[in-house]
């Protein structure tokens, strides 16, 4: 079987608040699937149900056909989790740390194999609390790694780093990719999400909306081009609906995006409308379609609303 991950169902409430409903998606075994929401999605119970951390009201989850609901245990010793925030004692040592966390196993790497893994083997003997934020990370991420787990969760692996940082971070995810891991990322961040992930899924109000490539989810939405403004005052949406070439707009307060495949002509009929009815257009820019187009045009929002 080629599925790491067979979600079928999966329900999860709390009290007459339907977190995760009825959700059903498959990951494929060495595939980096992207799972997107905004807070209050339903993302973050999703994951933690898979994980184990938290038991479903309704559906089935079965990682490397182990059922979750009847096995955590055994799932447990083939996953490896990188929670959003990870609090390590300061006064251990980075090695001491890969140490300590490997004895929880009964199988393990051996530390200096993770050290590599991670870039880190200049600080094997540093204590944690002399870490960058980047080097912080990344020790969580050896954390995750210490069962040697055919899945690994990551939850905002990159949140709160510098550029730079977040790049190393991903290069570190796509060398794992490259060795077979099943990497499950979830992440705020869209070019994370564009660049690593075969596929993505996008979950709202407790329900997966859209799951493919982001090229096809591109494909899907018809979105070509982007055109970005804001307007000032009271604006109506079907001022803008109104233009030839224009195949969708999605608004934020003042902010708007067009969604075209003629951005030369929109732009010109943009120009004319905004003089004949007193409109102040302001920060245009045209772009091509991102995944962050087609979360805004699917739930009318952005992600890092």
């Amino acid at each position: 079987m080629n599925t790491a991950i067979e979600i079928e169902g999966l329900t999860k409430k709390y009290g007459d608040l339907i977190a995760v409903n009825n959700v059903s998606f498959e990951i494929e075994k060495g595939e980096i699937f992207g799972l997107l929401g905004p807070n209050g999605a339903g993302k973050t119970t999703t994951v933690e149900m898979i994980e184990g951390l938290r038991k479903p009201d309704g559906g089935t989850i079965k990682v490397y056909d182990i059922d979750v609901r009847k096995d955590v245990e055994k799932v447990k010793e083939i996953i490896g989790v990188q929670l959003q925030s990870t609090t390590i004692y300061d006064k251990i040592r980075v090695g001491e740390a890969i140490d300590l966390f490997g004895g929880y196993y009964r199988k393990c790497m051996p530390t200096t194999e993770i050290l590599n893994i991670v870039s880190l083997n200049d600080k094997k003997d540093s204590f944690v609390h002399t870490l960058s934020g980047g080097q912080k990370q990344r020790v969580a991420l050896a954390l995750a790694l210490v069962n040697d787990p055919e899945v690994l969760f990551l939850d905002e692996p990159t949140m709160g780093l510098d550029p730079q940082a977040r790049r190393n971070v991903w290069e570190i995810i796509e060398g794992l990719g490259g060795k077979g891991k099943t990497i499950v990322l979830t992440t705020h961040y869209m070019e994370e999400a564009e660049r690593l992930c075969g596929r993505v899924g996008i979950i709202d109000h407790g329900k997966i909306i859209a799951l493919d490539s982001t090229r096809d989810l591109i494909a899907q939405q018809k979105l070509e081009a982007a055109i970005e403004f804001t307007a000032s005052g009271h604006v109506p949406d079907e001022f803008f609906e109104k233009l030839e070439g224009v195949s969708k707009v999605s608004r934020d307060g003042n902010d708007f995006v067009l969604q075209t495949r003629e951005s030369s002509r929109v732009l010109g009929q943009l120009t004319r409308l905004s003089e004949a009815r007193s409109i102040i257009l302001g920060n245009i820019s045209v772009r091509k379609a991102t995944l962050e187009d087609v979360f805004l045009s699917l739930t009318g929002r952005r992600l890092r609303n």
